[in-house]
């Protein structure tokens, strides 16, 4: 049997009139609209295990193989003349969205006080609440787009959802402002908060089930002048099983990072700013020394990822537990590896420091912008020079860029002294450079011309002149000057190399990584 008859497809698939099917009777639930689009197929009709969706396209393998592993179904393709099928996608879009909020209108009138956390044996109309099946619906959507963190915003007269994409914050949905309270009331119930309390700021954890995977969010409340702001941050297990070999380093960079961890001690540093994917590179590397042979402990606040042969601590402050005193009791648990969460003070820069001196390996993270900069920032919180430059090995600093799509971006030419002063080397201009820029529409397969993320790093082994340099106190500009002078590319020689390949564009370059 061949692929187009095991996937279901006929030669001659008849062509179905899509005004056969009441749009808003379909199965909007099974499908997030963030599927339908890119690959531009809508499900019409579940019947059994059957799951019928229309296509234009009959060799569109990607888009019943995607669906049919979301939903678990049997998925049926059914061919539809393609402008008919746009037309039906808009109108499923404003459907789904205008039948929910019809719904919230229609219990507009409900009290927003105290909300009570349903009984696990509770009525299933609980679960048919406008307000519940609202917060569901944009959650599941933002998963399915991929968004890294969901915002939902209180104004005077409005209310908002925002998602984060690809580190683009974009505007998702457009509830009534009347919701607000019950919105953030909702959240808090499902994130275990105090829903009598709205003056000061919560923190929480919940999790919800996404076709056959569950996906944890960490939850945050923010008291604002019209009401409680919520910030999710998506927390996808996925992430953390990344390989080393996935996250975007230069073969050298790689091979220094892999080779720092190889080692029995020694500190090594991931910086960068929030959301620049400093977890998922530090995971990736304790993926790779995770074995039956090694103890490996971590500290985090709070613990966003659960691995499997790792002993994980949350920093939990109310009872005195944070960065310094679980990192100290480690060490009277004979670890192999240690990692700390964030170095934040002088405390736990100090215990992270004398951990590495004394036979291990520890791994940890910094908010500061480059790898100079992360060993001012050390100095500044009182570790002396010479700890630094015993005890450092390794500064992997970090920003995320868009990947271009592959299928739609195009060739973007610029003058030879534009691309001098964007930082490019006299040698590549003279060779030529082609370089491409991402589709203001985008396609099929990417939203508005990207498609994911990859990262550039700037990765700086501590080598013996940097250490005399740290000692003589060196400052970050003569750090990174020095760093530049041995061969270690910074963040944007790294981004101008991708964008020589074609990964991501200049303007993106630009945007995480500014010219000197």
């Amino acid at each position: 049997m061949d692929k187009r008859q095991a996937n279901g497809f006929a030669p001659d698939l008849p062509l179905l009139d899509l005004a056969a099917f009441d749009l808003a009777a379909i199965p909007s639930h099974l499908v997030d609209e963030q599927i339908v689009r890119r690959h531009t197929a809508l499900p019409l009709v579940k019947r059994g295990e059957r799951l019928f969706v229309a296509v234009s396209d009959p060799g569109n393998f990607a888009a019943t193989e995607e669906i049919a592993k979301l939903t678990g179904l049997e998925v049926e393709p059914v061919r539809v003349d393609r402008e008919k099928l746009l037309g039906a996608i808009e109108d499923y879009r404003s459907v789904g969205h205008d039948t929910l909020l019809a719904e919230l209108d229609e219990h507009s009138d409900i009290d927003v006080g105290i909300v009570e956390e349903p009984a696990d044996d509770a009525p299933d109309a609980v679960d048919e609440a406008p307000v519940v099946k609202y917060i569901h619906k944009a959650l599941l959507h933002a998963i399915d787009a991929g968004a890294s963190d969901i915002h939902f915003e209180p104004y005077a007269g409005s209310y908002r959802v925002r998602m984060r994409v690809d580190g683009i914050l974009r505007e998702a949905l457009r509830p009534p402002a009347s919701f607000g309270r019950r919105f953030a009331a909702r959240l808090k119930v499902m994130a275990r908060m105090d829903v009598t309390e709205r003056r000061i700021p919560q923190d929480g954890r919940m999790g919800i089930a996404s076709g056959r995977r569950a996906v944890d969010f960490r939850v945050s409340t923010l008291p604002t002048m019209h009401g409680e702001k919520v910030a999710l941050r998506v927390l996808d297990p996925a992430s953390a099983q990344l390989e080393i070999e996935d996250l975007g380093f230069e073969d050298a960079q790689r091979e220094r990072y892999v080779a720092a961890l190889g080692r029995p001690q020694g500190m090594v540093l991931v910086t960068g700013p929030t959301g620049s994917g400093k977890t998922v590179s530090v995971y990736a590397g304790l993926n790779l020394l995770n074995g039956e042979h090694r103890n490996i402990a971590t500290v985090e606040d709070p613990v966003e990822i659960d691995v499997e042969g790792i002993n994980q601590v949350q920093v939990h402050a109310k009872v005195g537990l944070d960065f310094a005193t679980a990192l100290r009791a480690f060490l009277r648990q004979d670890p192999d590896v240690v990692m700390v969460g964030e170095v934040r003070d002088r405390e736990t820069a100090e215990t992270a420091v004398k951990a590495a001196q004394t036979g291990h390996l520890v791994l940890s993270t910094l908010h500061t912008n480059s790898a100079a900069e992360t060993l001012t920032r050390l100095l500044n919180m009182g570790v002396p020079a010479y700890n630094l430059a015993t005890s450092v090995t390794l500064i992997v600093a970090q920003r995320l860029v868009r990947r271009l799509c592959p299928h739609c971006r195009w060739r973007h030419e610029l003058p030879s002294d534009t691309l001098l002063a964007e930082g490019f080397e006299a040698a590549e201009v003279e060779a030529g450079i082609a370089l491409y820029e991402a589709s203001e529409t985008g396609c099929e397969s990417c939203d508005h011309g990207f498609n994911g993320r990859t990262g550039i790093y700037e990765v700086v082994e501590l080598s013996p002149p940097l250490q005399r340099m740290i000692l003589a106190g060196g400052d970050s500009l003569a750090l990174a000057a020095k760093a530049r002078e041995l061969g270690y590319d910074d963040l944007r020689r790294s981004g101008l190399r991708k964008a020589m390949r074609g990964v991501t564009s200049l303007r993106e370059v630009n945007r995480v990584a500014t010219a000197a």
